[in-house]
This record gives C-alpha cells, structure tokens and sequence, in this order.
C-alpha cells in the first residue's frame, strides 16, 4: 500500500486517497469494490443493537418501495465510518470528502438528487441500496416511524415530494402487546 500523507490523530484526509476504480455493487449482499480506508479512530458502534429491516422481505417495510430519503437528504458521516484499518464498512470509493474529518455518500453532496448506492426507481417496488449491509449511520438511524409508532416527519414530507401517500402509524406487531411504543421497532432501518 503507498505511504498515506498522515494529519493529527492518524486520520488522513479523503483528499490523499487514490481511487482505484469506480465501485460495482451487484445485488444486496453481493460484492462491491472496496478500496483501502483511512487511519482514523475505530467507529464506536451503538452498544443496543439495531432490529432487522431494510433489505428484509418484510411486508410492512416501506422502504422497500420508496427511496425518497436516499434520492433528497445529504448523507454525511464521520470519516472513521469509511472501510479500512479504523473497523468501517463504508466503500471509500462510494464517498466525497465534505470536511477534515466527514465524508458524504457521493450524488448526495448538496441534497435533493440520489446516492450513488441507490438501485431501482423511486416509489417502486425492489429499490434497494447496493451497500445495504455496509451503509453508513445517518441511512441506519433513520426511521421511517418514529419510537411511538408515528411517521417520521421527514419521511413523510420526501414521500409525499415524489407522489407516494403518507405512512400510517406503525403497525402492531403480533408480539408487542398492541402498543407500538412497548419494544423497539423492528422496521429500524431503511431500505435504501
């Protein structure tokens, strides 16, 4: 691997990086290119775990026919979060550089147009994201509904931009005692 110009704390900026070719990313779960990343502070993950959702073939995930949130909201991360020696996941060739220590999945560097992830056409059915396993954490966090089982604000507004209709609140699951606030929800994460 060819010396890396090192900063402060081993980070290195994004800028220093060689791409070394276009990222492919096949079906979810498939291979995609993965180039090295940089040395930052291991990615301190969330000591609670995150429910399955997304790419899952649950019927009730809307996500799974939208992309609304992946085609209009910037996604920017810590850099620490890019694959390599810091514990990452993030392809480095699948991000721009917006600052000395973040990075955003590139197409969605000014908002309001797609990431590069995204596969499929919005607000059909099969769109889903090409690094769904390895997504960076604004696209983990967000929720289409929020912890008492109403719709996310913010998903409900981008939904409504490319002409789906609004989520109700969050189905009950069989398991959760009829409240939707009672366990976490298990559609935590989006599709794409």
């Amino acid at each position: 691997m060819p010396q890396l110009p090192k900063y402060s704390h081993n980070i290195v900026l994004l800028s220093s990086l060689t791409p070394q070719k276009e990222a492919t990313a096949g079906p979810p779960g498939g291979p995609t290119t993965i180039t090295p990343g940089i040395n930052a502070r291991p990615l301190v993950r969330p000591s609670t775990p995150r429910h399955k959702a997304g790419n899952d073939a649950t019927a009730n995930n809307p996500c799974l026919s939208c992309g609304a949130c992946c085609a209009h909201f910037r996604v920017s991360f810590y850099c620490g979060e890019l694959a390599g020696e810091s514990g990452g996941t993030v392809p480095v060739d699948l991000v721009s550089q917006v600052g000395p220590l973040r990075a955003c999945m590139k197409g969605t560097e000014y908002g309001g147009q797609r990431c590069i992830a995204l596969r499929g056409e919005l607000g059909q059915p099969g769109i889903h994201c090409s690094i769904y396993e390895s997504r960076p954490s604004p696209c983990r966090e967000f929720d289409p509904w929020m912890p008492d089982g109403s719709p996310n604000p913010d998903c409900q507004r981008v939904r409504l931009n490319i002409g789906l209709p609004p989520l109700p609140i969050r189905p009950h699951d069989d398991d959760d005692g009829g409240c939707p606030s009672h366990t976490p929800t298990r559609r935590g994460d989006i599709a794409a």
